[in-house]
This record gives structure tokens, C-alpha cells and sequence, in this order.
């Protein structure tokens, strides 16, 4: 037998197995340098993945931070904007309640003569307690009087322990300018009370001219300011802050104040002995155009700053919206957004290039690793889930903080209305009464006419009590018009349809009193320019004073005559009552001045003011025979045609 052949060696072979592609057990082994190669030119190439990938991360996280920086600044911007419009109105509300008080004072014949040669000491003392009042009315700090050389005859803080009254001022500014001009304002520090405030100044007119003054001061507002998170506060055109969420601001400059100035606001005791020393704000060196509050001793606060004009003023009101948490909280999730999703690609990339390098030895660990990678992806997922969740939430919270805001500004802003509305309505309330008391005398006759079958007579009356009801809903459509602020309507109207419903409310009163009632109407009734409700409202007034003045006289009379003068129509309402005092004659129609034991002193100011509204006059008188005269005189509407 021929020897056997010699053994060869037998090649590597593969088989595929369930987990992929195997070497046989019997495929010879690498060469040592071979396999200490490989492993070296793995082991740089995981480490240049591992490098690229960290540093894919961190670019992705440095950009999606800034980018989510800049929209929680664009956000906040907006939010501070209008956080920034509220505080504007705010103040100018507050200023205005108190804008029209000096123009009002001024024109009070006691507050003109106290300001004369040698006043009365009690006038002087009457005037100081009707300060008072109106004081207390309206919320004003403090309301005084002062003459032509400064003194102070009349204050509402008589009597107290700071008492202006004996003080002179003429060295304020406002004091001057309110001489040279007719107004002044001024904000200072009292040098008596050393309370800042802002200060209006009105010229009484009169021989000795004098200056009434109304001190308007902001504690309310600086305490609503502080309640905030925000800054704010109210500077001047030289920068100095009068008005601040932080007691600390006021009085403090946003730039430095020259020499000179200051040497003049010291010298007119603008601010006391304050330093006016500048404020602890710093501009960042970041984009976004923020600023930097505090340093030193105290930590430094990154701030929004945003400025607006106080309408009607010099003043800037500024706000310093904090901006560290909210960016720092945005940012921050935008980061670990951008780092978990960077973080998983790289990891996906690093698994690939492992798996390439082990997928013929190392499969079964590789299945190992991918459950792995895929926990670490559910993980991240999940906190990419509550991310997202808690952005919602803080969407959902910062809407509604904004619907909250927009809801206190109309709460303002209704709040506002409403306290002019609540001045208003206790003077239409006698209004309202007296067609009420109409409607309630022709209803029990309608009912006494039906039971005696006398439908006519009882359709007449029930007319009668539908104009009257028409009547009550003007007085609420003029209530509403004053709650929106609406000037006086001016279309033609008769004058014989305003006498005629004027008369159907006090018809009554006159019927019951035994009044003599005496009309001169022409045929055609002259057309005038007015709001023909309001006017109505006016001769009511006049009707009922009248009907209230010869209420107790032998042969009571009461005469309404309507005449066309020229280019006017004149109506005229006159009685044969005691006639107006002459003391009284310059006052009858001030706000609250009245001669009747239950009178508000109201009528005769509103109905003048509807009456000038509509274009026209009302005047007060005697009559020759004795009596009060009140005269409205209008445009007639042909007039003002002709003149268009």
C-alpha cells in the first residue's frame, strides 16, 4: 500500500450561525503584531469619535442656549413692555384725579378774597376747613392758599403740628410760575413735613392776585411699585429719580447732576440734603441692551431696562424687569435639550463605528450594548418629555400671569370711571325722582279712568308715562355718557319739544301747589344747537327751583319765555320768590353751594355745564318786580348753517 498523503493544514472556514458570522474555532489566530495594530488604530479612532462627538455637543448645547436666551429675552421684552404701559397709566390716573382740583379752588370767591388786602380772620379760618374737606374728599396731601408775597393765609392742615399757615414760599418755582403764568407744578421735598410730592399751582385771579396749591403725593403707587418683582421708578429731565419702587432711588440721579444745578436745586430746597448721588445701574457687556443693578457691598442683579414718557409731563417712567432666573432657567433646558439630543446622535455614531470593528467577534456583546443604547435612549426621552411638559406648565403659568395683568389694568382703569360715576350720580338721583313721581300720579289716574271706562283719558296718560319713561332712560344714557367721558351732542332741537317735556314732569307740582304757570312760546318755536335730553334736564332744574321758591308766597307765579335774539334764542325762567340773596349771587353756580336745607348744591353746576356744552350761556338775576331770573341763552340752528 502506498504511504497515506501528508496531512495539509485545513483553512479557516465560517459558518453562520443564529448570532451571524463566526470564525471556526479551527481559523489559525492573527499574528500578535497584527492584532496590537489593529487594536492601536481602533483605539485612535474611538478616541477622535469620542472627541468629535463631545465637542458636536457642546457647540449644539452653546447654540441652542443662545438661541433660547434670546427668545426668553424677546418674551420677556414683550411682557415687560406691557407691564411698562400699566405702570404709565397708573400714574397718569393718579395725577389726573387731582389735575382739575387747583382750576376749581382758584375761582371760589372766598379763597379769592382771603388772598386780598387785610382778609377776615374767619374766612380765613372758614376757607381753612373747607381745604380740609375737599382734602379729605378728593386724597389730596394737603391743599393751602398763598398771597401775592408768598405767605400762606389758609391751609388744610391748619391746627396740626404741620401746619403751613405763616410759611412763606415764595422762593418755590411753582409759586412764581403760577403768578407769571396762571399754572405751576413743581416736585419737591416738603420743607416742612419732608414728604416728597408733586405740587400744583393755580393763580387766583383778583385785585392781589394769589396762588392756590395742591400737594399731590405717591405712596400708593410706590407701595403697588414695590409689591412687584420689578423695579420702577420716575425721573425728571435732568435724571433724578422723584418717584421709586425702592425708598433707597429717590432723590438719586441717573447721571451726574452739574455743579451749577446742583447748586440751585440746594438753593431752592428742592430735595432737602439729599446727595443725589447716582444710581447703582451698570450697562452689560452681553447684546440684549441689559443692565446691571447694584455692585460693591451689595450683589449685582442683571435687569431689563425699558423707559416710556409719562403723557402730560417732562417725566420718564422707567422699569428694571429681572432677567437672571428666567434666561438662566431657558437657556439651561435648551442646553440639556441640545446636549441629550447631541449626546445621543454621538453615542448612535460611536455604537456604529464599534460595531463595524466588532461585528465578527463580538456580536453577541453587541446585542448586549444596544439594549443598553436603548435604555439610555428612553432615558433621555423621558427627560426630554418632562423638559417639554414643565415648558408647557411654564407657558401655561406665564399666560396666565399675563391675562391676570390685563385684567387688573381694566379693574384700573373701570375703577377710574367708577369714581367719577359715583360724583356723578348722586346728582341725577332728584332727577330721576321727579318723572318718577309723574309716572306714579298718571298710572293711579289711568286706573281710576279704566274702572270709569274712560279709555281715551286713560291712553292719554299711559302716552304721558311712556314719554316719562323715555325721559328716565335719557338721564341713564346721559349717566352711561358721563361714566365714558362723552361730550355734549349739538344737533338742532326745538325749544318748544324741550319746554313741553320739561313741563309734563312738573305738571304734577304745579297742579297740586296751586302755581300760577305762565308760558310765552312763539309759533314756529325756535331751533337751537344742543342735546335735546340734557337741555331738558336744565329747564327741569330751573322748573323745580323755581316751583321750590315760590312754594310758600301768597298768589305763587312761575313765567318761561322763549324769545329769538339775533343770532340766539333766549329762555327765560322767572317767579315772584324772595329772588337770589346778593351775597349769594356770585355762587350760585359753584359745585355743592346751596340754600335749601336737603339740597346737594349740584343742579345749577351741572345744568351750566350741559348748557355751555351745547354752546350756550346760563345766567342768574333779579327780577324788577322782585324774583329770581335764570337765563339760557343757545345758537340758533339756521345761525350756525348759515355760518358753515
Amino acid at each position: 500500500m502506498s504511504d497515506p498523503a501528508p496531512s495539509k493544514p485545513v483553512p479557516a472556514s465560517r459558518t453562520r450561525g443564529p448570532e451571524g458570522v463566526r470564525e471556526s474555532a479551527t481559523a489559525p489566530a492573527a499574528p500578535g503584531w497584527w492584532r496590537r495594530a489593529r487594536d492601536g488604530l481602533s483605539a485612535r479612532h474611538r478616541l477622535t469619535a469620542w472627541g468629535l462627538c463631545v465637542l458636536a455637543a457642546l457647540m449644539a448645547a452653546w447654540l441652542a442656549g443662545r438661541a433660547a436666551e434670546q427668545a426668553a429675552l424677546a418674551d420677556l421684552r414683550r411682557t415687560a413692555q406691557a407691564s411698562l404701559t400699566l405702570h404709565v397709566a397708573a400714574l397718569r390716573a393718579e395725577m389726573e384725579k387731582q389735575a382739575s382740583l387747583p382750576l376749581a379752588l382758584a375761582t371760589d370767591p372766598e379763597i379769592v378774597a382771603s388772598v386780598g388786602a387785610s382778609p377776615d380772620p374767619a374766612l380765613l379760618a372758614r376757607v381753612s376747613g373747607r381745604l380740609a374737606e375737599v382734602a379729605g374728599a378728593t386724597g389730596a396731601a394737603v391743599i393751602y392758599v398763598i398771597r401775592s408775597d408768598g405767605l400762606t393765609v389758609a391751609a388744610s392742615n391748619a391746627g396740626g403740628p404741620t401746619s403751613f399757615i405763616g410759611n412763606n414760599y415764595a422762593f418755590r418755582p411753582y409759586f412764581r410760575e403760577a403768578l407769571d403764568t396762571g399754572t405751576g407744578s413743581q416736585f419737591a421735598l416738603g420743607t416742612v413735613s419732608g414728604r416728597p410730592g408733586f405740587y400744583l399751582a393755580r393763580r387766583v385771579p383778583g385785585p392781589q392776585p394769589g396762588v392756590v396749591v395742591v400737594k399731590v403725593e405717591f405712596d400708593g403707587i410706590e407701595a403697588a411699585w414695590a409689591a412687584g418683582r420689578e423695579g420702577v421708578f420716575v425721573a425728571d429731565p435732568r435724571g433724578i429719580v422723584l418717584v421709586a419702587s425702592e425708598p433707597g432711588w429717590r432723590f438719586r440721579t441717573l447721571r451726574p447732576v452739574d455743579p451749577p444745578e446742583r447748586q440751585r436745586i440746594r438753593h431752592m430746597l428742592e430735595f432737602g440734603d439729599a446727595l443725589l448721588t447716582p444710581l447703582p445701574l451698570h450697562p452689560d457687556a452681553g447684546p440684549g441692551g441689559l443692565m446691571r443693578v447694584g455692585g460693591g457691598s451689595e450683589p449685582a442683579r442683571l435687569v431689563l431696562p425699558l423707559d416710556a414718557e409719562v403723557p402730560g409731563t417732562a417725566w420718564r417712567l422707567y422699569t428694571l424687569t429681572p432677567v437672571g432666573a428666567a434666561v438662566e432657567r431657558e437657556r439651561v433646558q435648551a442646553q440639556v435639550l441640545a446636549g441629550l439630543v447631541a449626546g445621543t446622535a454621538g453615542t448612535g455614531l460611536a455604537v456604529l463605528l464599534g460595531r463595524r470593528r466588532r461585528i465578527r467577534a463580538r456580536l453577541a456583546e453587541e446585542a448586549a450594548r444596544r439594549e443598553e443604547l436603548e435604555r439610555r435612549v428612553q432615558e433621555r426621552t423621558q427627560a426630554l418629555t418632562d423638559a417639554n411638559a414643565q415648558l408647557r406648565a411654564e407657558m401655561e403659568e406665564r399666560q396666565r400671569a399675563e391675562a391676570e395683568r390685563e385684567r387688573l389694568g381694566r379693574e384700573l382703569a373701570q375703577a377710574g370711571r367708577l369714581a367719577a360715576l359715583g360724583q356723578f350720580a348722586a346728582s341725577m338721583a332728584h332727577e330721576i325722582n321727579q318723572p318718577l313721581a309723574a309716572i306714579r300720579t298718571y298710572a293711579d289716574n289711568a286706573a281710576i279712568l279704566i274702572g270709569r271706562g274712560r279709555a281715551e283719558d286713560a291712553s292719554a296718560n299711559f302716552s304721558a308715562i311712556g314719554r316719562l319713561t323715555e325721559r328716565i332712560g335719557g338721564l341713564t344714557r346721559q349717566l352711561k355718557g358721563f361714566a365714558r367721558r362723552a361730550s355734549g351732542r349739538r344737533e338742532p332741537v326745538s325749544l318748544g319739544t324741550v319746554l313741553r317735556n320739561a313741563l309734563e314732569v312738573v305738571e304734577v307740582r304745579v297742579q297740586t301747589g296751586g302755581i300760577a304757570l305762565d308760558i310765552a312760546l312763539p309759533d314756529p318755536a325756535p331751533v337751537v344747537l344742543g342735546d335735546g335730553p340734557r337741555l331738558e334736564q336744565v329747564v327741569v332744574n330751573l322748573l323745580q327751583n323755581a316751583l321750590d321758591a315760590v312754594a310758600d308766597r301768597p298768589a305763587p307765579r312761575v313765567a318761561v319765555r322763549v324769545l329769538v335774539a339775533g343770532p340766539k334764542a333766549v329762555l327765560e325762567v322767572s317767579d315772584n320768590g324772595p329772588g337770589i340773596p346778593e351775597e349769594a349771587r356770585g355762587q350760585v353756580f359753584d359745585a355743592f353751594f346751596t340754600t335749601k336745607a336737603d339740597g346737594l348744591g349740584l343742579g345749577l353746576a351741572i345744568s351750566r355745564g350741559i348748557v355751555e356744552e351745547c354752546g350756550g350761556t346760563l345766567a342768574a338775576g333779579n327780577g324788577a318786580a322782585g324774583g329770581a331770573v335764570f337765563r339760557i341763552e343757545l345758537v340758533r340752528a339756521e345761525t350756525a348753517e348759515e355760518a358753515a
